[in-house]
């Protein structure tokens, strides 16, 4: 579906949601009544021209109907609409997909920033993970835009965003009502209801996702969700407000990875397990409401928010390493309540005779934190490694100035400011206690062009990602507590051009540079130290629309991640860094009712030690949609995921474990499989 903006509101349509009180920019020209108002612009995604409306070259639209052309296994592969963005998971499938992007692994979300219409999906200090973030809480039907960016550049951008950040717009007002059923092998079964009226002076909607999948293990991972999400609006992208309540609940058994040892001699099947009684359970609740006003060359915004959120995770990595008589299962619990304030307030107006925008904004955020690691059996309880009560407060002030210096130079410079609180009730005295670390973030960027329908653009700027509370007063066993924020700064160079008729192109260069930090390692309990590090590659991504029924994408990225001083190893390669991304794509729109996808996506060899002695295998997939048109009303689709069966890893890794109470702990790759060829077949209705 479309997602409107005005050409007087410049630049914002790459980054912009409606009613985003958080959006990463806001519109550029004076919202004065003396001024022309100029017809709208329709921007439905990737074929649209984002000469002169976007920042650089790697920020980007995604639209409702780009995502709904994706045969998808997870809901959080629609974040592989970011170019050279790989979504995994290495567990059941009700745990936080791993993220990688720009030789990052980031984990379940560290470096990568998401946001549902304008509320931090991310959380600080979480249990199994420092930014996790999961989209199991989203109903995709209900998207109306994903607005992406890359790089610490952008000043309404905070934690986490230092990789790259995601911010997913929903509908307000659905075009029609929908009702869809789908069905597939091992054991997958969906239902979505969704629909929107009119209420009062306002508009309610409604979503409704209930599923149900076992998957291809042996151990049936029997994953049960529910999601609810309601909201009312009024007014327009220019003046309204709206209030929004999401709903989640997950319950599920866990396929860990496995060694790899016992699959090559034939003891463990690929889709088996190594505790068949891991798993998990977790709930997210939020409401959220947002006020926005356009004046005559103002524009202001106001959001609140308030969330909950639960998880117990029960995971075994090693086996028998640790305790060979029991096991070495662990539960990970994470309980907690947050709230946030974000405001912003845009002044339009002129520089020196230049079109001028300046931003002030203002973000808040408290979390108050239960959480703990504690030794089980078959879930139960015997021992507790960590169990602590914090809370953790941002507060995150922003200016930005976006000035239009000629028709074909314009600059946009911004500061930043971060402060993070923390205090902690841990086991021990000696680490508990009160934090304060303090950030500043310049950024800054240049545009130039277009010339020959091509722009160019230039950025550089500081980012950071916040270190988990609890390190922040660590001193126990001789320990020195954390910085609570830790800075990175980056630069970039790249161009967006469609001098090709009917290709959209853009090709960027990018670096990064993180400063040392010591990180908790969510499975462990424990806190390992990483030395700084650097990260340098090259992105390209093109469009192409053959015809108004051919589409076709390709994207290309490649990275390199080290470490500026060797290891005790001698090692200088990051693991687990992602180096090559390939992500590509065919799409017939509508072709006398019928329409199709074939999609590629590759990610290359993973260095799993700082040697590079250790790697893991290359993973590609091929997925297939074809669709059909019965009527008005009705719509229907079959889906094969891994058209050509492949036999290729979803995750690997590099570690010590004990794979029974009497074999001797042994280094070697443990894997997590990618998912058999499986059908789907889908019904949706629209009325």
């Amino acid at each position: 579906m479309t997602f409107r903006i005005s050409l007087n509101l410049l630049l914002a349509a790459a980054t912009l949601g409606a009613a985003d009180s958080s959006s990463p920019t806001t519109p550029v020209s004076p919202a004065s009544s003396s001024q022309e108002v100029l017809p709208p612009v329709v921007v439905t995604g990737r074929q649209d021209n984002l000469i002169g409306i976007a920042e650089s070259a790697t920020q980007g639209v995604t639209g409702a109907e780009q995502m709904a052309e994706r045969p998808l296994l997870r809901v959080g592969e629609l974040l592989e609409t970011v170019p050279g963005l790989i979504i995994t998971q290495h567990a059941g499938g009700g745990k936080a997909n791993q993220y990688f992007l720009r030789g990052f692994n980031l984990d379940h979300g560290t470096d990568f920033a998401t946001f549902l219409d304008g509320v931090p999906l991310n959380m600080p200090s979480h249990a199994h993970g420092q930014g996790y973030a999961d989209m199991n809480v989203v109903i995709p039907e209900l998207i109306e835009t994903i607005n992406y960016q890359k790089g610490p550049y952008y000043a309404a951008t905070g934690d986490f965003g230092t990789a790259g950040a995601a911010y997913l717009n929903f509908y307000k007002s659905l075009p029609q009502g929908l009702a869809t059923f789908e069905v597939g092998g091992d054991g997958y079964e969906r239902l979505v209801l969704a629909n929107s009226s009119k209420v009062g002076n306002g508009t309610l909607l409604y979503g409704i996702q209930v599923e149900h999948d076992d998957g291809p293990w042996l151990r049936p991972d029997d994953y049960r969700k529910y999601n609810q999400q309601i909201s009312w609006s009024q007014g327009d992208a220019k003046n309204g407000q709206s209030i929004t309540f999401r709903g989640y609940q997950g319950t599920w058994n866990s396929s860990d990875q496995i060694p790899t040892s016992l699959v090559a001699d034939g003891t463990l099947s690929p889709y088996g397990t190594m505790n068949p009684t891991d798993g998990g359970l977790s709930h997210y609740f939020s409401l959220s409401s947002e006020w926005h006003a356009q004046g005559a060359g103002t524009i202001d915004k106001a959001q609140v928010y308030v969330y909950h959120y639960d998880l117990d995770l029960f995971s075994d990595f090693t086996y028998y390493l640790n305790n060979p008589t029991l096991g070495d299962q662990f539960e990970q619990a994470d309980s907690r309540t947050g709230a946030g304030l974000n405001l912003s307030h845009a002044i339009f107006g002129n520089f020196s005779g230049h079109k001028s925008e300046t931003t002030f904004g203002l973000q808040v955020r408290n979390d108050w934190v239960n959480n703990g690691i504690y030794d089980t059996v078959n879930r139960g309880r015997y021992a507790t490694v960590v169990q602590d009560t914090f809370s953790v407060g941002e507060v995150g002030a922003y200016v930005e100035n976006k000035t239009q210096w000629s028709p074909t130079f314009k600059s946009i410079v911004g500061l930043r400011v971060d402060e993070q609180f923390t205090a902690v009730t841990a086991l021990s005295a000696a680490d508990s206690g009160r934090a304060t670390s303090t950030l500043p973030s310049p950024k800054f960027t240049l545009v130039w062009g277009p010339w020959n329908q091509t722009e160019y653009y230039f950025q550089a700027g500081y980012g950071f990602h916040s270190n988990d509370a609890r390190g922040t007063t660590l001193t126990s066993g001789g320990s020195t507590p954390l910085q609570g924020l830790v800075a990175a700064r980056g630069a970039e160079v790249g161009l967006r051009t469609s001098v090709i008729n009917n290709l959209q192109s853009t090709l960027s260069f990018w670096y990064l540079h993180n400063n040392s930090e010591l990180v908790l390692d969510g499975d462990t309990g424990t806190l390992s130290a990483e030395g700084p590090s650097q990260r340098y590659g090259i992105e390209w991504a093109n469009y192409y629309t053959l015809n108004r029924w051919v589409t076709f994408d390709l994207d290309f990225a490649a990275s390199q991640a080290i470490f500026l001083y060797a290891d005790s190893d001698g090692g200088r390669s990051v693991p687990e860094a992602i180096n090559q991304v390939v992500s590509a794509g065919v799409t017939v729109h509508d072709s006398s009712g019928w329409s199709g996808s074939l999609r590629l996506r590759y990610f290359g060899p993973r260095d799993l030690i700082s040697t590079g002695a250790v790697t893991s295998n290359p993973t590609t997939i091929l997925n297939a949609e074809i669709g059909y048109q019965i009527n008005p009303t009705w719509h229907a689709s079959v889906q094969v995921l891994n058209l050509l069966n492949s036999q290729s890893q979803d995750i690997a890794y590099y570690y010590t474990s004990q794979v029974s109470p009497t074999a001797a702990p042994a280094n070697q790759v443990h894997v997590h499989p990618v998912e058999p060829r499986q059908f789907r077949l889908a019904i949706t209705g629209r009325f």
